[in-house]
């Protein structure tokens, strides 16, 4: 069989997995009760990304990481299709964090790829240089002003930007490669 005729039938080789894997998992905050989960599927039938794409599954995600694919699943550019709308989290009968677990794989899989998608690493800066993560225009604070409403809240773009630095996000920002969309 070909490598890619594996990879369309995702078939699991023993020297892909890592059996300590979920424990390390499950040592991160927010992702303690991955090992709780017993693949009802509730996660997925409630996700409303997964109704839309072939690809993201919450289930498969925790399976993965059951499985201990570690380097499938750090690898695999799904992980950032999560809008972290936290319905798995809500519906989820054995109240595994599946969303927050997603964070956590996501914060290992920039540090296991040093990639992470454009458009998050263009928040993040925005959020570092202005405190919003979106470069809002001085037309919007004259319209606002116009129409009667209250100045935005003040921002301090230099804690932020501090903040970064001293836990090595600003240096990762700086040398992560970036990748378009996600399919």
């Amino acid at each position: 069989m070909s490598e890619t005729q594996e990879q369309v039938l995702n078939i699991i080789k023993a020297e892909e997995m890592d059996p300590k894997f979920k424990y390390e998992i499950s040592k991160i905050h927010g992702a303690e009760k991955i090992m709780l989960c017993y693949q009802c599927g509730t996660c997925t039938a409630d996700c409303p990304v997964s109704r839309f794409s072939n690809f993201y599954r919450p289930r498969k995600i925790a399976r993965m990481i059951q499985l201990g694919l570690k380097d499938r699943i750090l690898s695999d550019k799904d992980l950032w299709l999560c809008t972290t709308c936290y319905t798995c989290i809500d519906h989820c009968p054995q109240n595994v964090d599946i969303a927050h677990v997603v964070r956590v794989l996501r914060n290992l899989s920039v540090k296991h790829t040093n990639s992470m998608p454009l458009v998050f690493k263009e928040l993040a800066n925005n959020l570092m240089k202005t405190g919003f993560v979106y470069v809002i225009p001085e037309s919007r604070h004259t319209r606002r002003a116009q129409i009667g409403l209250p100045p935005l809240p003040k921002t301090k773009p230099q804690e932020i930007a501090k903040l970064f630095e001293i836990t090595g996000f600003a240096k990762l920002l700086e040398n992560v490669e970036t990748f378009g969309r996600v399919e």
